[in-house]
């Protein structure tokens, strides 16, 4: 995995959360994709990935939370975000429609009670 991006997750029931920090870009987004893809088990009900602490995000990161929300959907998951308000990420998350398609929620407790 690219230094760009920590990566750690933990479960609350059968909801595993991913928090990642630092940047989701073109040079490491199938390795990303890769770990929040292989975290989700059959009996998950939902992914929970936690971008507060997450400082920049691509078009590629984007198609990839695009893609993801499409492929949980398909096997009835469900994937919600947890974004702090206001932050650049939120905004582009806006201007890109990926707050339409996929559940965006300021706090982890609230995607929690999402989900």
């Amino acid at each position: 995995m690219s230094m760009l991006a920590r990566i750690e997750s933990e479960w609350h029931d059968e909801v595993p959360v991913v928090r990642l920090e630092g940047e989701i870009d073109a040079s490491n987004v199938d390795d990303v994709g890769n770990r929040l893809r292989s975290i989700v088990s059959n009996r998950s009900v939902a992914l929970i990935v936690d971008l507060t602490a997450t400082t920049y995000v691509d078009s590629a990161g984007i198609n990839l939370l695009f893609a993801l929300g499409e492929q949980l959907a398909s096997h009835q998951q469900r994937l919600a975000l947890v974004v702090q308000e206001g932050s650049p990420i939120a905004r582009m998350f806006s201007l890109t429609g990926l707050d339409q398609a996929i559940g965006t929620h300021p706090t982890l407790d609230a995607a929690l009670d999402a989900v």
